[in-house]
C-alpha cells in the first residue's frame, strides 16, 4: 500500500470517528408547553428563540401543549416542519392578531378586565354559562378563525415523512372522563380547540363524535407519552416551559392569593403526576430494573418568569403592551437557557 493510499484509509477512518463522535453525542430533546391562557404568551417568545437557535447537537424529536401551550406547539411545530413558514413569524403573528388591538378587542377586553377588577373588590356579579354567552361562542370562533390563518390544516398529511418531529396536543373527553392525545397526523383546528376549552369559558368541543375540554384535566402538558409512542425515539431531555409555578414562599391569605395559589396547584396537578412517572422511572434505569432500550430522561424547566405575581384572572387579559411584555421575557429566558445547556 502506498503512503498515498494509506493516507487516504487513515482520512476515512478519521472521517468515520468523527461523524460516530457526532452521532454519540447528539441529544434527543422534546419540548413540552404547559396552558395557562394569555400567559402563554412567554411560551411563544420561548419557543420562537429555541426553535431558531437551538444548538446543533440537539435534535427535537417531539412537541407538546396544553390549552394555550397547545397553541404555542402547534404554531412553533408548523413553521418547523413547513418550507415555506418559520416559527418566529408564525407565534408572532398569530399573538399580535390575538392582542386586543382593534377597536371592538380592546372594548371586550376592557369589560373582561373590569369584570376581574370588580371581582376582586368583592362585588358579587352574575355567572353565565358559555352555552348561552354570545362572548363565548364568539371567542371561541375567532380563536378558530386565527388558527387557521396561520396553520393549513389540509397540508399538514402532505409534510409528514417520519422524519419531522411528533406532536402532541392534550384533551379530556368530557362524558368518558378518559385522556386523549391527539397527534400531528390527526391534528385539526377542532383537536386544538379542544385542548383549550376551559369549561368556564368555552363550550365542549366535539372532535369524531365526542366532546373535550380543556387538556388541563388530563395532561399539562403530555410528558411520559413521549416515552410511550413507539414511532417516537424516547428524548434524552424534555425542555418544560412551565406556567404555573412549583412553589411559593409565603402563604396565602387574601381570598385574592387564595385564589391565585388554588388556580397554580390544580394546573400543576396532572404535570406533577407526569413528572413523578418519568422520575421512576429514571431510577429503575439507574438501579438496573430495566433493558438498555429504556432511555435516561432529563426533565429541564423554562419557569415563568417568579417576579411576575401576576393575578391568575390575567389569564384572560389580552392587553397588547401587556401581551409584547410577556413575550420579550419569554425570549430572554430562552436565551438565558440555552447559555447553560
Amino acid at each position: 500500500m502506498s503512503d498515498e493510499s494509506g493516507k487516504d484509509t487513515a482520512d476515512r477512518i478519521d472521517e468515520n470517528e468523527t461523524a460516530e463522535e457526532k452521532k454519540d453525542d447528539t441529544v434527543d430533546v422534546a419540548v413540552a408547553c404547559q396552558g395557562g391562557g394569555s400567559h402563554t404568551a412567554f411560551t411563544a417568545g420561548v419557543l420562537k428563540r429555541l426553535l431558531e437557535d437551538m444548538p446543533p447537537r440537539y435534535n427535537l424529536v417531539g412537541m407538546s401543549g396544553t390549552s394555550g401551550g397547545a397553541v404555542c406547539a402547534l404554531l412553533g411545530w408548523y413553521g418547523h416542519v413547513h418550507p415555506d413558514h418559520e416559527p418566529r413569524t408564525l407565534l408572532s403573528g398569530f399573538w399580535d392578531d390575538l392582542s386586543a388591538s382593534s377597536p371592538s378587542h380592546r372594548t371586550a377586553n376592557t369589560l373582561v378586565r373590569m369584570d376581574i377588577e370588580l371581582r376582586r373588590m368583592g362585588f358579587l356579579l352574575p355567572e353565565i354559562s358559555p352555552a348561552y354567552s354570545p362572548a363565548s361562542w364568539w371567542g371561541q370562533n375567532e380563536l378558530r378563525r386565527l388558527l387557521e390563518k396561520y396553520v393549513d390544516f389540509d397540508e399538514i398529511p402532505e409534510l409528514l415523512d417520519g422524519t419531522q418531529p411528533a406532536l402532541l396536543v392534550s384533551a379530556i373527553d368530557v362524558l368518558a372522563g378518559s385522556f386523549e392525545i391527539f397527534r400531528e397526523d390527526g391534528i385539526s383546528a377542532d383537536a386544538v380547540l379542544a385542548s383549550a376549552a376551559e369549561p368556564h369559558i368555552f363550550n365542549a368541543v366535539e372532535v369524531d363524535g365526542r366532546y373535550y375540554w380543556d387538556g388541563l384535566f388530563s395532561k399539562n402538558p403530555p410528558l411520559k407519552d413521549f416515552l410511550e409512542a413507539p414511532d417516537v425515539p424516547d428524548p434524552d431531555e424534555i425542555w418544560l416551559i412551565q406556567i404555573n409555578p412549583r412553589e411559593r414562599t409565603t402563604v396565602p391569605r387574601t381570598l385574592e392569593e387564595i385564589g391565585g395559589r388554588r388556580n397554580e396547584l390544580a394546573g400543576n396537578i396532572s404535570l406533577s403526576a407526569e413528572i413523578r412517572f418519568l422520575e421512576s422511572v429514571n431510577r429503575w434505569i439507574e438501579n438496573g430494573y430495566l433493558p438498555d432500550s429504556f432511555t435516561y430522561t432529563e426533565i429541564r424547566r423554562i419557569r415563568f418568569p417568579q417576579r411576575r405575581r401576576l393575578d391568575w384572572r390575567t389569564k384572560l387579559d389580552l392587553d397588547p403592551t401587556f401581551l409584547s411584555r410577556l413575550v420579550n421575557e419569554g425570549e430572554e429566558s430562552a436565551e438565558r437557557f440555552l447559555k447553560e445547556v
